[in-house]
């Protein structure tokens, strides 16, 4: 049985918005604030509700949500008393459509600060799921294969000490890439890495994506979410602190979710249309509060005075970098994590979206390939006419078949009656493989980067990305026209140093430094060879992206 809830109950449930879940669900919630064990009278106390979510279609009770049912399941059958904000996750991300069988959220987002205990609530739904839906197959990944299998570990633990749930388990597979909880109604929970092989021939029913900040592609996204396409009632649950520019999956997520809630935290651009399968669940402190604005802090960790202690959050506040602490804390999105090369807002300022290279300026091309042989990326420069050299990613591709396709991507415009220039790499890296290639495409010529003009390149590369804030003497500065694709290592490439030089460090960097050298490479060439050879910047396929 649900329990009731009472009129009598202690305090109401600490919200920053109104619950709008109907009378029912105000007089739940209110109990369980009030009575729960780990409520700390004298703390200051969490936020119960979420800072943004999705409005519930209809009043939440027992017959419209179930997550009532696992709130019960977790008290009573596994001993765990959920938090009150869990409570509230979990009735209103269960919520059900008007024919009481499927779930009105087809994806979940939940976004609260660190070890608030969005793990605990994650196990609890999933034990619940096995053992009361009895749905077939869940399926755990992470970016980090770690964090999949510690959440899918705990899993076990719990049924493993719960005789009521260890009288129905048929067996436990530990082996590292295999491991499966499975019952013996051939309910199976099963964890799978987070690439693009994730669950593919599998049809799950819970999908459960941990840390998916971390996710700085679609690639498994695209393979363990179109597992759950089969399965009618299937959920998706996307869990997460926010992230920053690179948390590329998080971040569309969020703004779809935003976007239909009237964009209020004005982070959208554009009008667009409500997607009643998508909710969003946020705890996060409000854009612009200070870091040590203690409401925010109520904001973004609902279980502060529960099993949260201020002076922790105290303690972060005083000694954390202030990107930590914004992200990890107060769940709010920075543009980086990691101090990029340039120093703060230098290479936003040398951005210029409208900026056009001459169609008669020669230009430079350049080919790099990441570290891990994954990706390849074609960059080109060419001197306005105001002077600055404009570098753009004119090319790019996933995947290890770089080796066909540059060549051929050339071959789309170039020949001996339309030559071009191609910088490459002589040694020491991946793209040096592309050198004979390249070599053999009529009317390309391949200069190769390599020795000291490594530094060179990269030096010169900084001092044009400066001179935009007024370094550097006064040279013409770099301008981009803002790619997401080459934005992102720009802000955070790492550096090796050599003799009294340095250079891209592509292995070390934490996001694809590829496209970063390439147009690095592309800018030596134009400043140090001065190619005069005509432009073929608007005869070809150029824009990949």
């Amino acid at each position: 049985m649900v329990r009731a809830a009472s009129r009598s109950s202690v305090g109401v449930p600490p919200t920053s918005e109104p619950s709008d879940g109907g009378e029912f669900f105000d007089r739940f919630m209110a109990e369980a604030v009030g009575a729960c064990p780990l409520r700390e009278e004298s703390s200051r106390l969490g936020y119960t509700a979420p800072r943004v979510c999705t409005r519930p279609l209809r009043e939440l009770t027992p017959e419209t949500s179930m997550g009532y049912s696992v709130i019960e399941f977790s008290h009573e059958v596994v001993g765990v008393e959920l938090i009150p904000w869990q409570q509230e996750l979990l009735i209103r991300a269960l919520e059900l459509r008007e024919d009481g069988r499927k779930f009105r959220y087809r994806t979940v987002v939940l976004l609260v600060g660190r070890q608030n205990g969005k793990s605990t609530v994650v196990q609890m739904l999933t034990l619940w799921a096995m053992y009361v839906l009895g749905v077939k197959l869940v399926i755990g990944t992470a970016q980090d294969l770690d964090v999949a299998e510690t959440l899918w570990g705990e899993c076990v633990e719990i049924v493993e000490s719960v005789d009521e749930l260890a009288a129905q388990m048929k067996g436990v597979v530990r082996v590292n890439g295999k491991k499966s909880l499975d019952l013996l109604g051939g309910e199976k929970y099963k964890v799978k890495a987070a690439n693009r092989k994730a669950g593919r021939g599998l049809s799950g029913d819970l999908i459960i994506l941990d840390e998916l900040r971390e996710h700085t592609s679609w690639n498994a996204w695209g393979a363990v979410t179109k597992t759950a396409m089969a399965r009618a009632r299937a959920q998706i649950w996307c869990m997460s602190n926010a992230g920053d520019d690179a948390s590329v999956v998080l971040m569309t997520l969020r703004k779809k979710a935003h976007l239909a809630l009237g964009d209020p935290d004005g982070i959208c651009s554009g009008d667009g249309a409500g997607d009643d399968t998508l909710g969003v669940f946020e705890w996060s402190a409000a854009p612009g509060r200070p870091v040590w604005d203690r409401e925010g802090w109520q904001e973004a960790n609902p279980s502060l005075g529960y099993t949260m202690a201020e002076g922790t959050l105290a303690s972060a506040a005083a000694t954390d970098p202030e990107p930590i602490f914004r992200t990890e804390c107060l769940c709010q999105w920075v543009t980086g994590l990691v101090e990029g090369p340039f120093g703060e807002g230098a290479w936003e300022e040398c951005l210029d979206p409208r900026g056009v290279i001459p169609d008669d300026a020669p230009l430079s091309f350049a080919v790099d390939v990441n570290w891990d042989r994954g990706s390849a990326f074609v960059g080109v420069c060419g001197i306005r006419g105001d002077g600055r050299p404009q570098v753009e990613v004119a090319a790019g591709r996933p995947g290890s078949d770089w080796i066909e396709w540059v060549p051929e991507w050339f071959r789309g415009f170039v020949d001996a009656g339309h030559p071009a220039r191609c910088v490459v790499q002589a040694r020491g890296c991946p793209a040096a493989s592309l050198v004979q290639p390249l070599s053999e495409v009529e009317g390309l010529e391949v200069v190769l980067w390599q020795g000291s003009d490594l530094a060179i390149g990269c030096g010169l590369f900084y001092d044009r990305v400066v001179a935009a804030g007024g370094g550097s003497g006064g040279l013409p500065p770099l301008a981009h026209r803002g790619q997401e694709v080459l934005d992102l290592p720009a802000r955070t490439g790492a550096q090796r140093v050599f003799g009294d030089g340095w250079y891209w460090d592509r292995r070390s960097s934490p996001h694809n430094a590829a496209p970063l050298v390439a147009v690095t490479e592309a800018l030596w060439d134009q400043l140090t060879n001065a190619p005069g050879a005509p432009s073929v910047y608007e005869d070809g396929p150029v824009d990949l992206f």
